[in-house]
């Protein structure tokens, strides 16, 4: 896009407001260093469905989703104001327990990151992490997070094995099962397709419709076909700046700002 970007007010559709969101995003800014990356963002994302984040490379996406469960505060030199909320209670609220706060907000990341063991140690991590060693508990979680990743029946004869030994999309899927071992009550996925084959990607895309409504779950893509076949709400982000929030079908067909339909339609990006 050639023109200069001129900041304005972002453009939510009606149809989706506070109601029924349980994580809610309130004049959200955000600093490295000097360098603000996030601008005023405001955005209620609606219990049980699924949000896409999509714009840009270096649009604040990626940003916005490690704000969630606080996966920024790792970098030296952030600064924040404004605030977000998860059912009611403040994320960066004194007192918070993070290790609590990211077991409720599952992560999955670009890459699969399986770890150096067995496939059923891999999904259990979180349980041990927390003490849990009753191996009825253990099995079961293991049985119930495999199967909500749709990775069960191939692996349930596996699970002694080393999960570096599955495939690109397996793996995924097992981080999938890591993430949603805990129960968590929001799932963010960050490119979670970006380094899968289109197979391996629609397998994974067919799990995130098995999973709704299950979980909350935020999706940052660039993949705006992706965007379009799996999400409820789309959100696009230009600049560190949400554009426009409205429901995805809408978003797609009938946006409010020329710059959304200018992206949508590939002449920028």
């Amino acid at each position: 896009m050639t023109t200069a970007f001129v900041a304005e007010a972002a453009a939510i559709h009606p149809q989706i407001g506070p109601e029924g969101a349980n994580v809610r995003i309130n004049d959200f800014n955000l600093w490295y260093g000097q360098k603000q990356a996030l601008f005023d963002i405001a955005l209620d994302i609606q219990r049980g469905l699924v949000t896409a984040l999509i714009g840009p490379s270096g649009c604040g996406k990626s940003t916005l989703i490690r704000c969630l469960n606080r996966m920024n505060d790792l970098i030296d030199g952030i600064r924040i104001e404004g605030s977000m909320t998860l059912d009611g209670a403040d994320i960066y609220g004194a007192g918070v327990d993070v290790i609590a706060l990211r077991k409720r907000m599952g992560m999955v990341f670009q890459k699969p990151n399986p770890f150096p063991m067995s496939i059923y140690e891999n999904v259990v991590y979180p349980l041990r992490v927390d003490g849990v060693r009753d191996r009825a508990t253990l099995d079961a979680t293991a049985e119930r997070a495999l199967k909500g990743a749709a990775l069960w029946e191939e692996a349930k004869d596996r699970l002694k094995e080393s999960a570096l030994g599955l495939s690109g999309g397996q793996q995924q899927r097992l981080c999938i099962a890591r993430a949603i071992a805990s129960d968590p009550e929001v799932l963010l996925m960050d490119e979670p397709c970006s380094a899968l084959d289109p197979i391996a990607t629609s397998r994974i895309e067919e799990l995130i419709d098995g999973l709704k409504g299950h979980y909350t779950i935020v999706i940052v893509t660039h993949n705006m076909q992706q965007a379009a076949r799996v999400s409820d709400n789309t959100a696009f982000m230009y600049l560190g700046r949400l554009i426009e929030y409205g429901q995805t079908e809408a978003i797609f067909t009938t946006p409010k700002l020329e710059r959304t339909q200018s992206y949508i339609t590939g002449r920028f990006g």
